[in-house]
């Protein structure tokens, strides 16, 4: 059987602060293992090593990215045994379902040296309240970037034909589900598109599509109902009883930028900057709401203005960007200490223990 590998982002560095949707992506799994009592650089290649234990007996693994270090990973579920584990350092944080039943804890502390970790006490308090004092500034940073991509959007927005959007929206709808209609609820699954992260922007848009048999390229510019139009297929397949998984833009998780329909293998997802891609299969298509929906010439009436608020956006991008780096330079000084002080022979016994715990319940 072919094995069935995602990777998705649950957590983001947003306009709008660090914003997670846990809560979704772990909605009806029966177990959560969340590894507390030390940091990302022990609980990520944990996660990491359990995770490629299990892929060798599962056919299906989904990887939860860390936005705040690359490569580094904030979970691991899978779907087959309805089970995932999952990071729970700081900032991360979720509402649990049943504490020792759904969520059971498991603290690492003790596969630390304690008295090793004495003389740094207050340089980790230190770099604790830097690395929240960096992430803080980037999420001021990117909020500005955000009201300034609000500038951007204005002058399409005036000169958007709001009918000719509503029928591709129509349109859309009609080619996703005809009139199909199915009797039982809907299941939504909320996630990020992409991430911002310390070395810009990530996405696995084209892991995640590529194997459905039709994707639709949505072109434009901001403000050209692209949001919107995903937004408004959310809405119909929940009405229809179609499961939808959405995906929520990185910057502003207010706004979506793919949807998937499982059940139609169809994607429909924004194909613009910082996630431009094009179409590479027969199947792919593309819909250009420029063309469909703005007034002819918008761009050229406003091009001295549009290109200067896309010189001020990109430099807030870049300067919040900056202060990711800055708080993943002190992650990694934090994580390396711990590193050093941490028993990797105990910590191995822990992935054996959990991987024997979950093959059992298989």
């Amino acid at each position: 059987m072919t094995k069935k590998v995602r990777h998705i982002y649950a957590a983001g560095n947003t306009a709008r602060g660090y914003k997670t949707f846990y809560d979704s992506v772990l909605e009806g799994l029966e177990r959560v293992y969340i590894l507390t009592g030390t940091v990302e650089g022990i609980t990520s290649p944990l996660i990491e090593s359990i995770g490629n234990q299990m892929a060798r007996k599962t056919n299906e693994v989904e990887w939860i990215h860390s936005p705040f270090v690359n490569g580094q990973f904030d979970g691991v579920i899978f779907p087959q045994y309805k089970v995932a584990i999952m990071d729970g350092s700081y900032p991360r944080m979720w509402r649990p379902a049943s504490p020792g039943v759904t969520e059971i804890q498991v603290n690492l502390q003790a596969m630390v040296d304690v008295d090793q970790l004495v003389d740094y006490k207050d340089r980790i308090a230190a770099w604790y309240e830097e690395i929240f004092s960096k992430s803080e500034e980037a999420y001021q940073a990117f909020g500005e970037a955000l009201h300034i991509h609000d500038e951007w959007e204005a002058p399409y927005i005036e000169n958007l034909n709001r009918e000719e959007a509503n029928r591709v929206t129509e349109e859309v709808v009609a080619l996703f589900f005809g009139e199909e209609q199915l009797e039982k609820k809907a299941k939504v699954r909320r996630m990020y598109l992409g991430a911002a992260t310390p070395q810009g922007p990530v996405d696995h848009i084209m892991k995640l599509t590529d194997q459905l048999e039709k994707r639709y390229f949505i072109k434009g510019r901001p403000g050209s109902g692209k949001s919107t139009m995903l937004k408004k297929l959310v809405k119909e397949a929940q009405t229809r009883g179609f499961d939808v998984e959405v995906y929520h833009c990185g910057l502003d998780p207010h706004s979506l930028d793919m949807v998937i329909v499982p059940e139609k293998s169809l994607a429909i997802f924004d194909s613009t900057a910082p996630h431009e891609y094009f179409p590479s299969k027969d199947t792919d298509e593309v819909i250009d709401m420029y063309a469909r929906a703005i007034t002819p010439g918008t761009d050229e009436v406003y091009e001295e203005e549009l290109m200067d608020i896309k010189v001020r956006y990109t430099q807030k991008i870049k300067e919040a960007t900056a202060n990711l780096v800055a708080a993943k330079e002190l992650r990694d000084q934090l994580n390396n200490t711990y590193q050093e002080a941490v028993d990797q022979q105990r910590l191995k016994a822990v992935s054996q223990a959990l991987v024997s715990r979950l093959t059992k319940m298989g």
